[in-house]
């Protein structure tokens, strides 16, 4: 069963991948089977989560804003490889989480992210190393953004 299979199966799609949201690459590549992954953020097609976490969102409602910014992330990645199924390894990811000056769950919130690719690729491949950090705003007002680097399969 291919990643995508396996994605399709958790009930979830992979979407087409964002667009950008200003002048920079989308992946670059750091040495031989290392690549940068710019941001991402919750919205698919258009649509998705707004607002800050402890204000407008809980924190389930941030975890799934979570999930659908690692289907983006995902789809990046898909979009420049052609297959995720050369996934070798999500090294580290950066999970930022916009939220009010008192709200303490950001870890929280980020395990959305990581707990799905965990589920999906197993701990080996999908446990990166990560952290999650609060912020008081996002580009167009998306509750999650997540970077980081990942290895692929030469």
């Amino acid at each position: 069963m291919t990643i995508e299979d396996k994605i399709k199966a958790m009930g979830c799609e992979l979407p087409p991948a964002p667009g950008k949201g200003g002048i920079y690459s989308s992946v670059k590549p750091l040495g031989k089977n290392l690549y940068y992954i710019s941001g991402c953020g919750a919205y698919i097609n258009g649509d998705g989560p707004q607002g800050k976490l402890g204000k407008d969102l809980t924190v389930e409602q941030g975890q799934e804003a979570a999930c659908r910014t690692i289907l983006n992330y995902l789809s990046v990645i898909k979009a420049h490889i052609g297959s995720l199924d050369r996934i070798k390894s999500f090294v580290k990811v950066l999970i930022f989480v916009q939220s009010e000056p008192d709200f303490y769950e950001q870890p929280k919130v980020a395990d959305g992210a990581t707990g799905f690719l965990v589920e999906l690729f197993g701990e080996k491949i999908g446990a990166p190393s990560r952290s999650a950090i609060g912020t008081n705003a996002l580009p167009g007002n998306t509750p999650v953004e997540i970077e980081g680097i990942v290895e692929i399969e030469p």
